[in-house]
C-alpha cells in the first residue's frame, strides 16, 4: 500500500500513550519514520520496538533545556512535526490548585510555543507542523479550566503561525473531541461522542494527508461546539450551561 507518508520523517512530541501513541502507530504502519518524544523514556522505548524502530529523543516541555537538545540533535531534516503533548487537571475555577495550573500553562501554552518556535530549525522547506488545540478551547466550558483556556490559546496560535510560517512550513491545528485516554479518564460528568485513540489517530492522518487546515472530529459532535461559538451570547451561554448539566 502506497501512502503519502511513505519515508517522512516524522517528529511526535507527546507519544508515550494517549492520542501520540496511537498516531506513531498508524504513521508508521503508512510507512512514516519516527522521531517519538515525551517524558516516559520507558514507553517510548517500548513504543519505538512496535513501531519498527523509531528513534527515541526524551523531552520534558517544562524544561525547555530538553527540547533545545533534541532539536540541536535534529537539525533541519524533518518532513513533519507533531505536538500532541499536555497536561489535564479538571476542576472549577475556585478550586484549581495554583501549582499545579503554573505548570499546566507552562506546558501546555508556553511548551507548545517553544515548539513552534523551534519549527524551521528542523523542518524541510515545505514541512508540516501540527498543534493540538481542543473542542475544549472553542468555548468555555465548566470544569475544564484551566485546559480549556490553554487550548484556546493554542487554537489562537496555529491561526497566527499558519500566516506567518507560510509558505515555508504549512501549519495544521488539530481539535479532537473526546477520546478515551488517562487524560479523559480523570472526567466524572458524561462525555458525549467518545472516540478511540485508534480512530483517532486515522482522522489524524487523513487530515495530515489532506490541504485543510483544521483537523476536527468526531464532526458529530464538533459541529455543536462550533455552533456555538458564533451564536449570541445569551443564547450560547444558556446551551452551553444545559451541555455542562
Amino acid at each position: 500500500m502506497s501512502s503519502s507518508f511513505d519515508g517522512k520523517r516524522i517528529w511526535i512530541i507527546g507519544a508515550s500513550s494517549g492520542i501520540g501513541a496511537a498516531l506513531a502507530h498508524e504513521l508508521a504502519w503508512q510507512g512514516a519514520r519516527l522521531v517519538l518524544s515525551a517524558r516516559d523514556e520507558d514507553a517510548l522505548r517500548k513504543l519505538a520496538e512496535d513501531c519498527g524502530g523509531a528513534e527515541v529523543l526524551p523531552l520534558d516541555l517544562a524544561e525547555p533545556d530538553t527540547l533545545d537538545a533534541a532539536v540541536a540533535q535534529l537539525g533541519q531534516s524533518l518532513d513533519a512535526m507533531v505536538c500532541t503533548a499536555a497536561l489535564y487537571d479538571p476542576a472549577r475555577v475556585v478550586d484549581l490548585d495554583r501549582e499545579k495550573t503554573a505548570k499546566l500553562v507552562q506546558v501546555n501554552v508556553t511548551g507548545t510555543l517553544l515548539v513552534a518556535q523551534s519549527a524551521p530549525k528542523v523542518l524541510k522547506e515545505g514541512g508540516q507542523l501540527v498543534l493540538f488545540g481542543s473542542v475544549a478551547g472553542y468555548v468555555g466550558l465548566p470544569k475544564g479550566q484551566a485546559y480549556s483556556a490553554t487550548k484556546a490559546a493554542i487554537i489562537n496560535l496555529a491561526e497566527t503561525l499558519k500566516v506567518e510560517l507560510a509558505p515555508a512550513i504549512d501549519v495544521r491545528l488539530v481539535c479532537p473531541g473526546f477520546v478515551r485516554t488517562r487524560l479523559t479518564d480523570k472526567n466524572d460528568f458524561n462525555m458525549p461522542a467518545m472516540i478511540e485513540p485508534e480512530e483517532a489517530a486515522r482522522d489524524i492522518a487523513k487530515g495530515m494527508a489532506g490541504r485543510g487546515f483544521e483537523i476536527h472530529f468526531p464532526k458529530r459532535f464538533t459541529y455543536v461546539l462550533k455552533l456555538l461559538r458564533v451564536l449570541p451570547y445569551p443564547l450560547a451561554l444558556r446551551l452551553t450551561e444545559r451541555l455542562a448539566g
